[in-house]
Order: C-alpha cells, then structure tokens, then sequence
C-alpha cells in the first residue's frame, strides 16, 4: 500500500496566494458597493416594450400599440377616460386596395378618424397607413378652383407620417395598465379580421427603483 504524500506550497507562494485571495475579495466589495442604492447610469432606463406584430394576406400590422398618456393630456388610459392606439398599416398586394372597416376591443368604444379629407381609411397596394400617437390630422384644406386654376393643386406627401389616421378607444370601462396586454381586433374589407395582443407603452422613459 502506497502512503500518500502532502505537498505544501512553498513559503513564498503562499504569500501570493494570499494577497490574490485579498486583492479579489477587494474588488467584490468595491463592486457590490456600487449595486448600492440607485445607480446612476442606469436610474432611468428606456422602456423595453415592443408593439405587437400581426399579418393577414396581404395586410400587415406593425408595432401595435396602446400609448403612454402624457402628464395632463386628454388621453389618461383610465376607466371612463381615453386611449390611442397607434401602428402601421402595411398592404404588400401589388394590384388590390383594401380599406380599415372597424376596430373593436372590450376596452370601450372605438372611434377612428380618417386622415384629413377623407372619409374612409383606405390602403392602396403598397402603401403604408399609420396611426400616429398624437392627433395630427391638421392638413390644409382641399384648394379652391380659383386657387388650383392659378397655382395648381398641392400634391401629398409620401411620407405616412405627414398624412396620419387617428385611433381612439373612448369611455374605458377599466384601467389600462402597462405591462399588460389588450384583445383589439381590426377588420378589413378585402382580408378579414386580425386579431392582436396589444401592449401598453410604458412610455419613453421608467425610473428604476432599487430596494
């Protein structure tokens, strides 16, 4: 049977063992020192919520969302308050035009306005419609014919954002809280109805609170 033999470090090595041991034990105090409290680059952090995704046929949804409401706007997502969704409309079909029917979601009433001068919300093939988060919808009005016979009619811009629709859920019958999501379904003429989990906004910015 063969004894075992017990090596022992060196004087000198343990020396330096030890100091490693100290310099490491250091640095993980210095670095839970900094978990302390509030940390300052991070005490406000940008929101992680992304709006919800949906397609059918030819019609896309893009980031599908309810809006943060600003301090002391018209909008305040509480019960019996308002509420705007807003998103993209995308139709991908080269030839077809479809048009918005409806929005319904047991949140409330939903009411949808057009963009400025129109009466229905319609998206030619391969053209994007967007909800925007504020009512925008303050176009000049359609030129007269003396003024068209002299300067000629003002084209539209082909930028979605400068022509928005607006959605509002009106009467909430509950709190809209972020975090959460929400049933809204949007019905079309030509592809049907979608359906989609919709989040909140937690809005631009949330304060981080550490316990």
């Amino acid at each position: 049977m063969t004894a075992l033999k017990t090596v022992t470090a060196p004087k000198g090595a343990r020396r330096r063992m030890v100091t490693v041991a100290a310099l490491a034990a250091g640095a993980a105090i210095a670095l839970s020192g900094c978990g302390a409290g509030q940390i300052s680059q991070t005490a406000d952090q940008a929101s992680a919520v992304n709006g919800a995704h949906a397609e059918a046929d030819s019609i896309a949804l893009r980031n599908v969302h309810i809006v943060f409401p600003s301090e002391g706007g018209a909008y305040t997502n509480s019960k019996g308050g308002k509420a705007i969704v807003a998103l993209s409309i995308i139709n991908t079909s080269e030839s077809v035009a479809d048009e918005l029917t409806g929005i319904d979601t047991d949140l409330g009433t939903v009411k949808i306005t057009p963009t400025a001068g129109k009466s229905t919300v319609q998206v030619t093939p391969q053209q994007t419609v967007v909800a925007t988060a504020e009512p925008t919808n303050n176009a000049p009005a359609a030129a007269s014919a003396h003024d068209a016979g002299n300067h000629g009619a003002q084209p539209a811009s082909d930028d979605p954002e400068a022509n928005p629709i607006l959605i509002e859920i009106t009467g909430l019958n509950k709190d809209i809280i972020p975090g959460l999501t929400y049933s809204v379904s949007f019905d079309f003429k030509q592809n049907g109805t979608v359906q989609v989990q919709v989040p909140v906004d937690a809005g631009t910015k949330t304060e981080r609170h550490e316990s």
